[in-house]
């Protein structure tokens, strides 16, 4: 029975490209005519019925566990052959019916199990990050101002660039929401002579953060707390937050941006920078929540305005990076695979398969399936930043500023 009810799944679903199926018997079967050809070999005889079930997380488990294999390993194509064929976020199979239902118990958040979700993918080896990373391990989207740009010179923009959004000045306070390994807090530090609190749910993060500012000489300037930033209670002159919205969950927008607001100074301004989807709102691949990032969800723009609405926080911009995070993980991927006998050693191989479908999969969802990155400039008085953005490329003989030119 699973396997016709797989095989016509198939033929209903394969029309963009052309996909050659070996079966665990042995049968082959063709689907769809287009000139872009896979070819896939299924190895476990359960697989077709998991398939049917819940294709993302069945379809990423056969190939990190070796049982789904591709012709060459083209893991790019195989997955563009997904991508134009599936409608990702609504779900196939029987796991169309289920997702709606798990969706807000996936993202419910509270400080215990959010702590336990960043330690599932941050508190892997140090090891790990260094193989693929940029050397200030900026583990966020850069900006390409230039598409010639290397990694390095890509993430310093990005930090230029959030940085003139802040309209930061020498001593001011900055609180940044999950700070990661300490790379946005040391800059603005040491470049715009502010002082910075960074907190993290991340052990690993905390103690390399933390020793990275210890190396830099900046203990009076920035402090990096194991922490969730629901337990501050500190006003700001400014908050930065990269990269870290997407593990909140919708169940918890109202409550990051009430904290927002309160945190913020009178005359305060904050930049949130997350990963977002360019539709409606949808549901997180079941195949990431389980394996990559538990309780993580990329939110639809709306569902961030609403939060922020209903807070009384003005929005004072919004801008959206398309294709930027696109290059980011193919640089990451590229690192990746250069390293992937040194992640094999810190690892297996089942790990690396793993994460190279993560690389991968994440990529192409930026190229192909509306997700994009979201940054909101936020403040609490109506003339919080100027009122047109010419502030943002006013001098171009700042270093910061040159180095997003």
């Amino acid at each position: 029975m699973w396997t016709g009810l797989f095989l016509r799944m198939m033929q209903r679903m394969i029309k963009r490209g052309a996909l050659t199926l070996t079966m665990p018997d042995g049968q082959v079967h063709s689907f769809g005519n287009g000139r872009q050809h896979v070819a896939v070999t299924l190895h476990d005889p359960s697989l077709p019925r998991r398939i049917v079930l819940n294709p993302e997380l069945a379809v990423g488990e056969g190939y990190t566990d070796g049982t789904l294999t591709i012709e060459n390993d083209d893991l790019y194509g195989f997955l563009t052959l997904g991508i134009r064929n599936f409608s990702l976020g609504e779900g196939h199979g029987a796991e169309r019916y289920i997702a709606p239902l798990l969706k807000r118990f996936q993202q419910f958040n509270p400080m215990g199990r959010a702590k336990d979700n960043v330690a599932h993918h941050y508190d892997l080896s140090g090891a790990l990050y260094d193989l693929f990373l940029d050397a200030d391990k900026q583990y966020s989207c850069a900006y390409f101002p230039r598409p010639d740009m290397t990694l390095e010179e890509a993430q310093a923009a990005k930090k230029a660039h959030i940085a003139r959004k802040l309209r930061l000045e020498p001593d001011m306070h900055v609180l940044d929401i999950g700070c990661g390994w300490g790379g946005m807090a040391l800059t603005l530090a040491q470049d715009f002579g502010v002082r910075v609190t960074g907190v993290t749910l991340s052990e690993e993060q905390h103690a390399v953060a933390s020793a990275r500012v210890r190396d830099a000489g900046l203990e009076g300037r920035v402090s990096i707390e194991l922490k969730d930033y629901r337990t501050l209670n500190t006003r700001f002159d400014r908050i930065v937050s990269v990269g870290m919205f997407e593990h909140v969950g919708v169940p918890h927008y109202r409550e990051y941006f009430d904290h927002v607001r309160t945190m913020l100074g009178a005359d305060g301004v904050a930049l949130i920078h997350t990963i977002g989807r360019a539709a409606p709102p949808s549901r997180t691949s079941p195949w990431i929540n389980k394996y990559i990032f538990p309780g993580g969800y990329v939110p639809a723009m709306s569902e961030c305005l609403k939060a922020i609405e209903k807070e009384r926080l003005w929005v004072t911009d919004v801008e959206v990076w398309r294709l930027h995070y696109a290059e980011t993980l193919k640089h990451w991927h590229d690192r990746f695979v250069a390293h992937i006998d040194e992640a094999e050693a810190l690892y297996d191989a089942r790990f690396c398969r793993m994460w190279r479908f993560y690389l991968v999969a994440s990529e192409l969802t930026f190229r192909l399936h509306r997700q994009c990155v979201f940054q909101f400039q936020l403040a609490r008085q109506q003339d919080g930043v100027p009122l047109t953005r010419d502030y943002l490329y006013r001098d171009s003989a700042d270093p910061q500023q040159q180095a997003a030119q």
